[in-house]
């Protein structure tokens, strides 16, 4: 038997230093973050005795005004939903390029690459404030903000599952002498349909919260009276607002999962 008294690592030591001063790193990092905040720990301390207090002037919320929300409410749906559908719209030829198994050439590849990463690097947010600054504030400003906010992470999703489709049935196709528009459509598309009914329920989902805010900049939506109201010191109409949000997003979120369920 061997009388050994070596043990086994994982790592051995030049890798444990690494590890260690990895971590160390990280953490000097985190500290040096979280002093450049500047916290007022005074403010933190208040801070439950402020909170009870705004819930105080918030309740009960005011019943009455839910009548006037009505209005944007609808206008926030309508927001989620033509946005959505433009985005859909301009994502699926963005895919198209940003996959490599039907870009046609590197230049149109690297063009989709391009405008997936650029359309979701921008908050949208901005791209709301840039809309507004163009078309004038109202609900035109916050469709186009939600639809071009979408199309890269549309378009990214869409272009990962064109990307892992069952080339065989696609060279059985072509092989078979069908055209490019032939093989897009009997063989590209079925493979990518759950997929792309899955995407693009789950970005109206996030659409329908995202459109929710957009209006404190002028995009239309319930954000605009919710803002109005903030500025009012109009607590118990804000409460009225932010239950509102809430059942709408519930509601949206329902109903997202229940299509994604469906296409599983």
């Amino acid at each position: 038997m061997s009388n050994s008294t070596d043990s086994w690592s994982r790592f051995d030591r030049r890798e444990r230093l690494l590890r260690f001063f990895g971590l160390l790193a990280g953490l000097v990092i985190l500290v040096a973050a979280w002093r450049a905040m500047e916290v007022n720990y005074g403010y933190a301390v208040t801070a439950p005795r402020e909170l009870a207090d705004l819930f105080s002037r918030m309740y009960p919320p005011n019943v009455g005004y839910s009548r006037e929300i009505v209005g944007p409410l609808l206008e926030t749906i309508n927001i989620s939903i033509l946005g959505t559908a433009l985005a859909i719209v301009m994502a699926v030829p963005v895919a198209f390029l940003g996959a490599s198994n039907t870009a046609p050439n590197k230049p149109a590849y690297l063009l989709g690459k391009f405008i997936i990463s650029f359309t979701r690097s921008v908050n949208v947010i901005i791209w709301a404030l840039i809309f507004v600054v163009i078309f004038g504030p109202g609900a035109l400003a916050g469709v186009l903000a939600i639809s071009v906010r979408s199309i890269g992470f549309t378009a990214k999703l869409i272009a990962e599952a064109i990307e892992e489709i069952d080339r065989g049935s696609v060279e059985a196709i072509t092989a078979a002498g069908a055209s490019p528009v032939d093989v897009l459509i009997y063989s590209i598309v079925p493979q990518i349909k759950p997929a792309f009914i899955s995407v693009t329920t789950l970005r109206w989902d996030i659409n329908v919260r995202a459109s929710t805010i957009i209006g404190f900049v002028g995009a239309g939506g319930i954000g605009v009276p919710l803002q109005t109201e903030i500025n009012y010191f109009n607590w118990e109409a804000v409460l009225t607002i932010l239950i509102s949000i809430l059942g709408l997003v519930l509601i949206s979120e329902a109903i997202s999962a229940y299509l994604r369920k469906k296409v599983m």
